[in-house]
């Protein structure tokens, strides 16, 4: 079993949305279930390209990193973890917005000290800043232990998802 490595300094992380740059960081956290990957190994696709410059454009979805900084001021550094933020208005909860959090995702070496909470609890205070009157989101019904860390941020499991690929 791996040493639990113990979170960064508050102030030597901070959440903020992508840049293009950060595009192959993004992709390797998306890729990396049981490992680090590389994002030098990453191939940044037409594709991947055009959805990034699409939640980029757009004013209810952000994709945000976690960033670790090297010099402790929150200047440079290593993404970490990251998550997209989509914006819904809706009808419900008094015309309030809802804030939908998905590809949640802390990097491999780094997780269980606290990073992933830390992005949560950043991402949440940005949604409630917001207006949000909700946050909601879905995980993998085989990933047991982000169940686990998200019932203990305060998530219920209130409803049950369906998804039908296209």
């Amino acid at each position: 079993m791996s040493a639990v490595r113990e979170p960064a300094a508050a102030s030597a992380l901070s959440l903020r949305p992508a840049t293009r740059a950060d595009l192959p960081a993004v992709l390797a956290l998306l890729a990396d279930e049981e490992r680090v990957v590389d994002p030098a190994t990453v191939a940044v696709t037409e594709a991947y390209e055009r959805a990034f410059a699409a939640i980029d454009a757009d004013p209810r979805n952000e994709m945000l990193v976690l960033v670790e900084a090297a010099d402790g001021r929150g200047d440079g550094g290593t993404v970490v973890g990251c998550l997209q933020a989509t914006y819904i208005p809706g009808l419900g909860k008094g015309g309030a917005e809802r804030a939908l959090i998905e590809a949640v995702r802390i990097r491999a070496d780094r997780r269980g000290g606290g990073l992933g909470r830390t992005m949560m609890e950043r991402a949440i205070a940005r949604a409630r800043a917001r207006g949000c009157a909700l946050v909601q989101l879905t995980s993998n019904k085989r990933r047991t232990d982000a169940h686990r860390f998200y019932e203990k941020l305060g998530f219920a499991r209130s409803h049950d998802g369906f998804k039908l690929g296209l």
